[in-house]
């Protein structure tokens, strides 16, 4: 099942209409998972950041041994390209990826040189500022990087992610607060998390356990540069318990406030977070004049 409507791919250098077939049976990422992807969005006529995830996308398929194959700026136009027959007001998910067809001699390690690469445009509603969600904790844990490819946007990766999803589904929970490996609060299931306490922000610090993402990043610097206060240190799930707010971070919602975290409730959307939501905008559309 797709994960949107309207869906456009380049595939062998050209865009097709629909959720065309572009994987072999036999093809390396099929079987043997090396595959990464990387998302980006278009919403408001403005495609904020896509730059950096064009880039990113190289980069992940390098730490998954394969070579990447299209230049970040050729990326980013052929999106741009896509995009066009699209309605002004349709937000679009934008997705970048890379996979192996084939294997090294005993079929294990990718060969680097046989990288295939796809783009996927496909419309997904854009969470809105009234929008939020609720955590709770998981049993599952953040790999680290001596026992997954925890520096690439890797499809291998996401299994974890979905069972820590499901686990807090089946809890009546929207998503999971996840620990790292020394039981430090990592992550959630699908995005990048933040706490607010006596007006100052903290977010776990990045530790090599996950993604410490673009949009993340953002936030951190429009906070900042707007006076704030914003701690990247170790945090615990007390420390949650504690907080006044808290929010999500990725590309998909942009910024998604918390409502409840294992029954500590919380203003959903809080000051804070309608103030990180308004610096965000503000920030994407004079990027967008400048360009």
């Amino acid at each position: 099942m797709a994960f949107g409507t309207n869906i456009r791919t380049w595939f062998d250098g050209k865009w097709h209409d629909g959720d065309v077939m572009v994987m072999r049976a036999a093809d390396h990422g099929i079987w043997q998972g090396s595959s990464i992807f990387d998302g980006a969005r278009w919403f408001d006529g403005m495609a904020p950041d896509l730059d950096s995830h064009c880039a990113r996308a190289n980069r992940s398929a390098e730490a998954m041994m394969m070579t990447p194959t299209i230049a970040p700026e050729t990326m980013v136009q052929m999106a741009l390209d896509g995009l066009k027959p699209y309605a002004k007001d349709a937000a679009v998910y934008i997705r970048p990826m890379y996979w192996a067809a084939h294997g090294s001699e005993l079929g294990v390690a990718p060969l680097e040189s046989s990288t295939v690469f796809a783009l996927c445009l496909e419309e997904v509603a854009l969470p809105g500022p009234q929008d939020s969600t609720t955590l709770t904790r998981t049993r599952f844990r953040r790999p680290v990087l001596e026992n997954a490819v925890c520096n690439a946007k890797a499809g291998a990766l996401y299994p974890n992610n979905a069972r820590m999803l499901l686990e807090a589904q089946q809890k009546g929970y929207g998503n999971a607060l996840a620990a790292d490996a020394m039981g430090n609060v990592a992550e959630t299931a699908t995005a990048n998390v933040f706490m607010v306490r006596d007006g100052e922000i903290f977010t776990p610090i990045a530790n090599g356990t996950f993604l410490a993402g673009i949009t993340r990043a953002r936030h951190i610097a429009n906070l900042r540069a707007d006076g704030y206060k914003v701690h990247e240190t170790v945090l615990s799930f007390d420390d949650f318990h504690k907080a006044d707010e808290v929010f999500l971070s990725g590309n998909f919602a942009k910024v998604l406030a918390v409502r409840e975290f294992d029954g500590t409730h919380y203003p959903a959307p809080g000051p804070v977070t309608r103030k990180v939501r308004e610096l965000y905008w503000d920030w994407a559309r004079t990027d967008a004049a400048r360009r």
